[in-house]
């Protein structure tokens, strides 16, 4: 089982999303942080918002992680979405994103956070799991595409550019 899967419930999945702006899939992210962990929307948005204003999360090749540090928070919590249109998200290649990955950790969580980081990275620069990740024809496929990604397979594989 890979870090991701632990931290990612077929709940918090969304597929196809409407929106234009980051901005509004951070406040649908403060809404789905509530329901599932009973913290304030408002307080994930603020966290999201804050550190997208440091630099942007947008990776490239159609990809954000987004994240934030919350007070409070025991253990790290994951929401994936894949947007019906790609979207504005100031990523270096400078083309909109479509796959995005948010990630609450806990304030002090710095390992465990890089680490969360590291493997997210490493699934989103492997081409064939992004078009995996786009093809996938609901909640439960994609929940499942994340579940079953092997790190050590992904190594084994030449790097998708």
């Amino acid at each position: 089982m890979n870090l991701i899967s632990k931290i990612l419930p077929t709940a918090n999945v969304l597929v196809d999303f409407q929106a234009t702006a980051k901005t509004t899939v951070f406040e649908t992210a403060g809404v789905v942080f509530e329901r599932q962990a009973g913290m304030s929307s408002k307080l994930v948005t603020d966290a999201l918002t804050q550190r997208e204003k440091l630099c942007s999360t947008g990776l490239g090749q159609g990809v954000a992680i987004p994240h934030g540090r919350i007070k409070g928070l025991k253990a790290p919590l994951g929401a994936f979405v894949r947007m019906a249109q790609p979207i504005p998200f100031d990523a270096p290649d400078g083309k909109p994103v479509s796959l995005i990955f948010i990630m609450l950790v806990p304030e002090q969580a710095n390992e465990s956070h890089l680490q969360l980081l590291s493997e997210l990275a490493q699934m989103f620069s492997d081409r064939e799991f992004r078009d995996a990740l786009s093809a996938a024809s609901d909640a439960h496929a994609l929940h499942s595409l994340f579940a079953e990604w092997n790190p050590n397979a992904a190594n084994q594989r030449r790097p998708a550019v």
